[in-house]
């Protein structure tokens, strides 16, 4: 029988301006091969002021969620950032959301 500590998650939600959706899917589905990691997008609201400018380099999500258990060894949590670093550099420093 596992203890409820066992598995326990923990959650980070990061942002990066302008990044497309087929983006964030890639990261997403790159974070979901380190064992012990789930992800979600966020999606930004659907409401829209239709006197505002449509920006094409907005992105559909709001941010994406990283979930992962507290036991991830340090070898994960290295391949984590690894990934998060990759995209950073090809386009725009990750912020907390």
């Amino acid at each position: 029988m596992q203890s409820s500590t066992t598995n326990q998650k923990n959650r980070r939600q990061l942002t990066c301006h302008q990044l497309p959706l087929a983006v964030y899917r890639e990261v997403a589905a790159h974070l979901r091969q380190v064992e012990g990691v789930e992800t979600e997008l966020i999606m930004r609201s659907i409401e829209h002021d239709p006197q505002e400018k449509f920006d094409y380099y907005q992105s559909q999500v709001a941010a994406l969620e990283i979930n992962y258990i507290e036991e991830l060894t340090a070898a994960d949590k290295q391949r984590v950032s690894e990934i998060l670093d990759y995209y950073a550099q090809r386009y725009s420093s990750w912020q907390d959301y």
